[in-house]
């Protein structure tokens, strides 16, 4: 059976990370944009962060230019947006394709998994959300609008984290 730590991707400065790293942890693994109506979610993303870091959590965020075009920089923009506007410090990876034909085979296993509240199926836009345990199963499953401290996302969090 695959899991979320059978996958290898690229982090944002182009180095090869086995998300094998990240088995005994529970993740947050968000599509992200720095031009969309969301993005602001960073803000929350990153106090969620600081929030469950010590007790074994991360946030792994993938910029994704497929919704709207927005998300057009370049690694070195986007990551020094991120730090400079939302001072991000959890991991960035590199852009990804997250719909179509070429989307990042992490994504089609992400998207296959019927995990609640909103089920498998395709991406609809930038800050969906997928809860993954320590694992590297995907447990819950957050459209778009829902805020990082939603009450319902923190508690798959919690229950991912056990």
């Amino acid at each position: 059976m695959t899991t979320f730590h059978d996958f290898t991707v690229n982090t944002i400065d182009g180095a090869p990370k086995k998300l094998s790293d990240f088995a005994g942890k529970a993740l947050l693994v968000v599509n992200v944009a720095s031009r969309c109506g969301l993005t602001p979610q960073y803000t929350a993303l990153e106090a969620l962060y600081r929030r469950y870091k010590d007790k074994g959590f991360e946030v792994l965020a993938f910029p994704c230019n497929d919704f709207g075009a927005q998300e057009p920089g370049t690694p070195e923009q986007i990551k020094e947006f991120c730090s400079t506007t939302y001072d991000v410090t959890f991991p960035l990876f590199g852009k990804v394709h997250v719909v179509g034909a070429e989307k990042a085979p992490l994504y089609g296993f992400l998207t296959a998994q019927n995990a609640a509240p909103k089920g498998a199926g395709d991406v609809v836009w930038n800050f969906e959300k997928f809860v993954v345990d320590k694992k590297g199963n995907v447990t819950a499953r957050f459209a778009p609008p829902t805020a990082p401290l939603d009450a319902e996302l923190t508690s798959a969090i919690e229950h991912a984290l056990g």
